[in-house]
């Protein structure tokens, strides 16, 4: 079965860190621009971060993580990772990853169709 599939979300204190992984499934991931999204209650959904397929390898960030957020590529465990440090309340939201075959990260990509896309996975930043 072809798909992605997130975890790692959680309760964590403000300041606190997670990571979220993005394992493929049937798929190899290296050959897939993959993206971070997050969709907080009444908000609409946002892209986080992104990293570019194969050996380009570029990434992107959002304003609002910059500095916060890295994203991280491991080929051998088919898998994203997303370690967010310093987490705020804001960053509250359902975590999506997304995959595509065509196209790099930029500024622009989360605008793109995805191919694929994971079930989500919470992310709360609460005392």
């Amino acid at each position: 079965q072809v798909q992605v599939v997130e975890s790692g979300g959680g309760l964590v204190q403000p300041g606190g860190s997670l990571r979220l992984s993005c394992a493929a499934s049937g798929f190899a991931l290296d050959y897939y621009s993959i993206g971070w999204f997050r969709q907080a209650p009444g908000k609409e959904r946002e892209g986080v971060s992104c990293i570019s397929r194969g050996n380009e390898g570029s990434t992107n960030y959002a304003d609002s993580v910059k500095g916060r957020f890295t994203i991280s590529r491991d080929n051998y465990e088919n898998t994203v990772y997303l370690q967010m440090n310093s987490l705020k309340p804001e960053d509250t939201a359902v975590y999506y990853c997304a995959a595509v075959s065509v196209g790099y990260c930029s500024g622009s990509f989360y605008k793109r169709p995805m191919e694929y896309w994971g079930q989500g996975t919470q992310v709360t930043v609460s005392s």
